[in-house]
């Protein structure tokens, strides 16, 4: 995933004419859109990528030399930072220093598979994630063994730092996860051994490491129950940092035990009475569902405010989770749909693009398209149902031309806020009186007819799809109405020279067919909109037809 660049194109010929006056090749600027960008990321396709230009030396993003938040837009050593922590973690970037689209996607697909709101933008909690997780370090080397020095110091690197600073964390201290013995995890070092009653040289020998093992000691009430260093289940008779903050968090919750590491008999009434209230099962086991009810409600414990997720299919939730709900239900189902391939703010809150994005997940998944999230959709989500091979019946171009929905929408006028709305359908909220929306309204028609999961705001993105066969299209030589139509006004049907347009067919004759278009010429000589246009297939520029399946 490399830098993307701005695109410049024209939709058609009236906005090719009406342009030129603004300079340049006469065609308004393409913003991107992350729905878009994603789209073909996941098709391995980089848009207007630019030779990469040397990166900024890397700054540790919890330097005092980077800012409390790395947005897109920025180009810095802080991003070459994060590029290369991503990269460590899977993304594939290209390593510029520059935060665009392409880092944007990943920032926010690292934050759903780590349970961070996904807002795409990179705060302290996002930070510490990527350190915490690992990022770049090498992997951990129990310190006990020969791999191991006899004496861990400062300034040693390796796998055996890895899983000292890993233990170090376990044990409460905020240090990095790096693999490098820094001053930090010195500090932190000395820190632990104070606590324990050891010498404070901060050198990692025999005695400390055999502390570090044992959890059993002073434990730590800071770390987070759902993380790997706790057990999945914690039950009676377990001791040590995570039954500690257990019984911190029950205590939040209106119990008052003594914070004594040790899960006895009281802690059991306590957890047995928390499960009762929250409507869980009163089995004194504190598993995944009572561990997010313990976090609900909690700052940050879903990540920038969202409530703690919880299992779609426990008791805390609805059988139907619908729009206007807020919950760690909503909060699950949206890092769910995210896995899906949505791009969701992850904030447990059911709003109107989180209900696009049911629906469009029970469309590909060949499920009633309601918009709720009910029992098959739970299922469908946790991976329980096996797509269809092909599409539900009433489906593809003929569903399209329902085009009520589409042409109803004639006569509406760039700028407008209706038009405005079609941005939803790829996550864009942008004035269309400023970028080429063509395609936005192709996204937005195939979203709400439920007929294409796919969007994408590039034609070349759904002529090359179309002609990949993927997303049920497919190219047809043969268009019947409802089909989409692709435009390349300079010819070559290779709809790179960012001169393209796209409709949705809606009748046709011989070689001539009429359209319904966005983006396109007022026939009365107004502004751009949507407008019903008559086309062809021998005047001279190239078209392609779309079949949805």
């Amino acid at each position: 995933m490399g830098r993307v660049a701005p695109l410049v194109r024209a939709e058609d010929e009236r906005t090719r004419r009406r342009d030129t006056h603004r300079g340049g090749p006469g065609w308004r600027t393409r913003i991107g859109t992350f729905a878009a960008t994603a789209a073909m990321v996941s098709a391995g396709i980089v848009i207007g990528a630019q030779p990469a230009a040397a990166a900024p030396a890397p700054i540790r993003l919890t330097s005092a030399s980077c800012p409390a938040e790395i947005v897109q837009g920025q180009t810095s050593g802080c991003v070459t930072e994060l590029q290369n922590l991503l990269n460590a973690h899977g993304a594939g970037l290209v390593v510029d220093g520059q935060f665009g689209a392409g880092t944007l996607y990943a920032v926010r697909e690292y934050q759903a598979a780590t349970a961070i709101a996904v807002d795409g933008r990179v705060g302290p909690a996002t930070k510490s994630k990527l350190y915490a997780t690992g990022g770049s370090a090498p992997a951990p080397i129990n310190l006990q063994s020969s791999s191991c020095s006899a004496n861990i110091v400062q300034g040693a690197k390796g796998g055996c730092v890895t899983e000292l600073q890993r233990l170090l964390r376990h044990q409460g201290y905020a240090v990095d996860v790096d693999g490098d013995f820094g001053a930090g995890t010195a500090s932190a070092v000395r820190a632990f051994q104070s606590s324990r009653g050891l010498t404070a040289d901060g050198q990692v020998g025999t005695n400390t490491k055999r502390a570090l093992y044992d959890t059993d000691e002073s434990p730590s009430t800071s770390l987070d129950l759902r993380s790997s260093s706790c057990p999945e289940t914690i039950v009676e008779g377990q001791s040590g940092g995570c039954v500690a903050t257990l019984q911190s968090l029950l205590n939040g919750k209106g119990q008052s035990l003594d914070v004594d590491a040790g899960f006895g008999p009281r802690t059991l009434a306590a957890v047995k009475a928390f499960q009762s209230a929250s409507g869980l099962t009163a089995d004194g086991a504190v598993g995944p569902n009572t561990k997010a009810a313990l976090y609900a409600n909690i700052g940050g414990g879903g990540g920038n405010g969202a409530p703690a997720p919880i299992n779609l299919n426990s008791a805390s939730c609805p059988s139907e989770i619908v729009q206007g709900q807020r919950s760690g239900c909503v909060t699950e189902l949206q890092s769910l749909l995210n896995h899906h391939g949505a791009d969701l703010a992850v904030d447990g809150d059911f709003g109107p693009l989180t209900g696009s994005a049911v629906r469009d997940f029970q469309a590909e998944k060949g499920l009633t398209v309601d918009g709720q999230a009910g029992p098959n959709t739970k299922a469908a989500l946790y991976g329980a149902v096996t797509p269809p091979s092909s599409p539900p019946p009433g489906g593809g171009y003929a569903k399209i031309l329902d085009v009520a929905v589409a042409e109803a929408e004639a006569g509406t006028v760039e700028g407008s806020a209706r038009a405005n709305s079609y941005g939803s359908s790829v996550g864009l909220s942008l004035s269309t009186s400023n970028y080429a929306w063509c395609a936005t309204f192709v996204s937005w028609v195939a979203k709400q007819t439920g007929a294409s999961s796919y969007r994408n705001s590039y034609v070349s993105g759904w002529v090359k799809q179309a002609r990949a066969g993927n997303y049920h299209l497919s190219v047809t030589t043969s268009p019947q109405p409802g089909d989409i139509v692709a435009f390349d006004w300079d010819g070559g049907s290779d709809f790179t020279g960012g001169n393209e347009h796209i409709g949705i067919v809606r009748t046709v004759s011989g070689s001539s067919f009429t359209t319904v278009e966005g983006n396109t010429g007022n026939p009365n000589g107004d502004n751009d909109g949507v407008y019903v246009r008559s086309r062809a297939t021998n005047s001279g520029y190239d078209v392609v037809f779309i079949r949805v399946r």
